[in-house]
């Protein structure tokens, strides 16, 4: 009985612990799934062997990752123990997940706690532009991943920080690539078309599900007209284009000789003025006409020479 018991125990204390930082079941689901596709091929031509198990909580990276370091020797603790998947995916977690500007500072008593270094930034002058995911076609959207257009300083340090300063966002993973606007032949030589399309794309994993809001073109008709109801009480549109409009015409026309501002910048003013001056061209033609008419009535010369 004594045999059976330690044979329980043996068993039940070799199985993988879980990592207390590991993903949820769908978060990690859509990470593998959002994986490059040379990180896909290369992982299928792995050997079984040199793949994590499935109830493992590490990707196929970080299991060889985690088998290399291990057959090193650098996994060692203080005590002469290896770490294990979970207690390792910890601390590449901790290592992963750090904020810039704040540290992990240890104070009396054994007590850790976070401290800010450096100065704080209330307003940083840094611009976070949210685009929708690339998916393509027969594939559903990813709700754990979102897409950033971010200026080329921007690191995935900043990334992460940002997001989690300021909207308190948990990201698993952070892929970033720059996109370089094309270039043209000029007489100094080449040099780029526009400056703003230069920029760097961050994809950010998430722990929650996000989900991008329908284009209008999805919509039907009543959803649409929501919508564009939101958009006009929150943000004024009509009044936003008719403002444009009236000082893009105040901007480019006011220099122009025997110019003078109407006002008339509405669709339906504009007709109204055109149609007005039709009418009174059209009366100046039938004015003409019945002063030839009756020239040539009274017998008297039509045209004179000036």
């Amino acid at each position: 009985m004594q045999s059976l018991r330690r044979v329980v125990q043996r068993l039940y204390s070799t199985k993988p612990p879980k990592a207390a930082s590991a993903l949820p079941k769908h978060a990690a689901a859509a990470r593998e799934a959002s994986a490059p596709l040379a990180v896909k091929e290369r992982r299928a031509r792995k050997h079984p062997d040199f793949l994590p198990s499935p109830d493992s909580d590490l990707t196929a990276s970080e299991y060889s990752h985690y088998r290399r370091q291990l057959a090193k020797g650098e996994l060692m603790d203080e005590h002469g123990r290896d770490l294990s998947e979970a207690e390792w995916l910890d601390a590449l977690n901790e290592r992963r997940s750090r904020l810039r500007g704040i540290k992990l500072v240890q104070k009396k008593g054994g007590q850790k706690q976070t401290e800010v270094v450096g100065q704080k930034v209330y307003l940083p002058n840094i611009i976070f532009r949210m685009v929708r995911n690339h998916t393509p076609a027969g594939k559903p959207y990813n709700p754990y991943e979102a897409t950033f257009r971010v200026s080329q300083s921007i690191t995935k340090t900043d990334v992460r920080s940002y997001l989690a300063a300021a909207y308190g966002v948990k990201t698993t993973y952070i892929r970033t690539a720059n996109y370089i606007s094309p270039l043209r032949q000029t007489r100094m030589g080449m040099r780029p078309v526009g400056r703003h399309r230069t920029y760097k794309r961050a994809v950010v994993g998430l722990v929650d599900p996000f989900y991008y809001p329908l284009d209008m073109e999805d919509m039907d008709r009543t959803a649409r007209k929501e919508r564009m109801a939101w958009f006009e009480e929150k943000f004024s549109l009509k009044a936003l284009v008719r403002w444009r409009r009236y000082e893009l015409v105040r901007s480019t026309q006011s220099g122009s000789k025997g110019w003078r501002l109407t006002g008339h910048l509405r669709r339906d003013k504009i007709l109204q003025a055109v149609a007005r001056r039709r009418m009174i061209t059209r009366q100046e033609i039938e004015g003409i006409k019945e002063e030839i008419a009756e020239k040539r009535a009274t017998g008297k010369q039509v045209l004179t020479e000036s």
